[in-house]
């Protein structure tokens, strides 16, 4: 018990620190890239984003509602992405936390910000400061538009997580084998193989 207890609270510290790095890292570009373009192309980012939070919660979902049982056997046979599909959902817990909360969070919290920096180029367009009525209509209706998509977006990727779940994490599980054998890219560390028999059976 104490055992998983650390190893919970390891993965949690694990956690919070990537969440610290990839926010400072999507912000910065995000910035950026918001900072040298048109508000067209900014809008286009934000969509990018929010997109990236869509996808990534759909990917969430999906770990927790598959199965082992397809897998095994295409797993047996050496089918590529069989035997990484595997450990997804043996670690869902670990890759929905990281699909949901990080990346999805991170996702939200970056296309607010992003969409503000766009409110302020249109704003500064029509020649409006901050704190006008205009400038605040502005991010009143983008802020809306963010979260209707968002919101929208997410009931649409969960409904194909809980009705496709099984595709979804082959394809996931394909692409992560692909880049490990073709790239040696680790994706996600966490996704281990059990340590005892005892663990497989769970």
């Amino acid at each position: 018990m104490e055992a998983k207890i650390k190893s919970s609270i390891k993965f949690s510290l694990t956690i919070a620190v990537i969440t610290f790095v990839l926010a400072a890292i999507f912000s910065v570009i995000s910035s950026s890239i918001l900072s040298k373009v048109m508000w067209v192309v900014g809008l286009a980012v934000v969509l990018i984003i929010i997109l990236i939070g869509i996808l990534f919660d759909m990917l969430g979902i999906a770990s927790t509602s598959a199965s082992e049982a397809p897998f095994h056997a295409m797993a047996a046979e050496k089918v590529p992405g069989a035997k990484e599909a595997v450990l997804i959902i043996r670690n869902a817990d670990k890759f929905a936390s990281f699909c949901n909360d990080v990346i999805g969070d991170i996702s939200g919290i970056v296309s607010g910000t992003a969409s503000g920096l766009v409110v302020l180029q249109i704003a500064a367009i029509l020649g409006q400061g901050e704190g006008t009525t205009t400038q605040i209509t502005l991010s009143v209706i983008l802020t809306s538009l963010v979260a209707a998509i968002t919101v929208g977006g997410k009931a649409i990727g969960k409904y194909f997580a809980i009705h496709s779940s099984t595709k979804i994490i082959f394809y996931v599980g394909k692409f992560i084998g692909f880049t490990h054998n073709k790239f040696k890219i680790n994706l996600f560390p966490f996704l281990n193989e059990p340590k005892n028999k005892k663990d497989k059976k769970r």
